[in-house]
């Protein structure tokens, strides 16, 4: 009689845990991926508020990092006085422009609606004239405008509309919108905290014989991440800074509204600067009185080429400075990206279409290249770097300057702080002091007495 080869539930004694086969790894890696899958679709509409915070955290690091080598603070506090100054001018930003600037937006969408009727009679007004250049006059009345000024205003008021019941969405919802925005700098502000100064424990993922790769796609990660929000945010405030000077000068109504219009616009490929012109095309036809006394159809014309003469010049001098580190991913990608991640993720997915695609498409590239058993970073380490332009240069080491005085300024700041704060301290402790001293005669006085 044979005995049965007793089965041991540890092949290995000197494993404290068996090692699992390759059937067990495949059914929990596609339960892990089920699993992602559901908590996605289930709770997709925290998805954006998330990746919001996580994108605050990471951008306040390097300020927080900068406050706590200045003034020798504690990383905690340090990043506690970022958030307290944050959560103070939103406050600020709120009371006093918050209202006005809704209601400005929101007039903004108003006057479009009302008075987009108008714009098959402005068309009409200015194709029926006869223009002159010199010996010679043309007109545009033979073009059929009455079809492509119906066709615009079909085109144009659905899309209004919409934009319209999102901003009233936003009105109504405002406790709601400042709820959530209490919720993504609470996350933001724990996630900052816990870091404790170490970049690396924003996401610490430790994988045994990855290291090396793991740490190669973390520096990706954030040269595609670094290269889109600090240069975004930067292009975003000059757009902005630029054009409501540039509207305000020309007299348009609804300046600062028009202006962050163009700022939103700049996220969205080919589709952003036409959305920006049209509407401040329409704006300019429809307002009424103009500056200098210009007729309704010049003041457009000259609006929208000052317009495109801001665009061009960021195009052209500001992106390529502050966005050098280029995100390597197609402007039409770009534009069906924002589209799917506006559906996905809403008004966020718009704004982070560029870097997520970018994201996607490195991650994507790493595991084709290991599917074929290829080097997945050969091609990354094969780019020269661009030689940079020499007003580039130049530019870089005016910032350098402007850096070393700033934080020279800001250290003399600081002394000066501090050695007020202690002047202070100082008094108060020789004024407790001085009252301990009077009690204690007083009270020697009354024992004699």
């Amino acid at each position: 009689m044979t005995s049965k080869p007793q089965i041991s539930e540890n092949p290995n004694p000197n494993q404290s845990s068996p090692r699992w086969s390759w059937t067990t790894k495949l059914v929990v890696g596609l339960g892990l991926v089920a699993i992602a899958i559901w908590l996605l679709v289930q709770f997709q509409n925290f998805l954006g508020p998330i990746i919001l915070a996580f994108i605050l955290a990471y951008l306040f690091y390097p300020v927080a990092n900068f406050i706590r080598n200045t003034f020798k603070l504690p990383w905690r506090l340090a990043v506690t006085l970022i958030y307290l100054i944050i959560v103070l001018a939103l406050l600020g930003l709120l009371t006093w422009g918050g209202l006005a600037l809704a209601d400005q937006i929101q007039n903004l969408i108003d006057f479009i609606q009302k008075n987009i009727d108008q714009i098959p009679i402005l068309i009409d007004d200015i194709t029926s004239q006869t223009y002159a250049i010199g010996p010679w006059s043309f007109t545009l009345s033979g073009l059929g405008w009455d079809e492509i000024s119906t066709e615009i205003v079909s085109t144009i008021r659905p899309a209004i509309g919409q934009v319209g019941s999102l901003a009233g969405s936003l009105a109504t919802g405002a406790a709601n919108v400042i709820l959530w925005m209490g919720v993504v700098l609470l996350v933001s502000y724990f996630l900052l905290a816990e870091t404790e100064g170490i970049s690396n424990r924003f996401l610490n993922i430790r994988i045994p014989g990855y290291t090396t790769d793991l740490k190669r796609m973390g520096q990706e990660l954030s040269r595609i991440w670094n290269a889109f929000l600090r240069g975004q945010l930067i292009v975003v405030l000059i757009t902005i800074i630029i054009y409501t000077s540039y509207l305000g000068i020309m007299g348009i109504q609804f300046f600062f509204g028009l202006a962050l219009v163009a700022a939103i616009g700049r996220f969205i490929p080919y589709v952003g600067a036409w959305i920006t012109w049209i509407t401040y095309g329409l704006v300019a036809l429809l307002q009424g009185p103009t500056i200098f006394n210009l007729s309704p159809g010049i003041y457009a014309i000259i609006l929208l080429g000052g317009a495109m003469l801001i665009d061009t010049l960021l195009d052209n001098l500001l992106v390529p400075k502050v966005m050098s580190e280029n995100l390597k991913v197609h402007p039409a990608l770009v534009l069906v990206g924002a589209l799917l991640a506006l559906k996905l993720l809403g008004f966020i997915g718009i704004l982070l279409a560029a870097p997520v695609l970018a994201t996607l498409k490195l991650i994507f590239g790493y595991l084709m290249k290991k599917l074929v058993d290829q080097d997945p970073w050969e091609e990354l380490d094969a780019e020269e770097p661009k030689e940079p332009a020499r007003w580039a240069v130049f530019v870089d080491a005016q910032w350098d300057r402007f850096k070393d005085w700033l934080l020279g300024f800001l250290q003399k700041v600081g002394a000066w702080i501090k050695t007020q704060v202690m002047k202070v301290v100082d008094f108060i402790k020789s004024k407790f002091k001085t009252s301990q001293d009077k009690k204690k005669n007083r009270k020697n006085k009354a024992n004699k007495g």
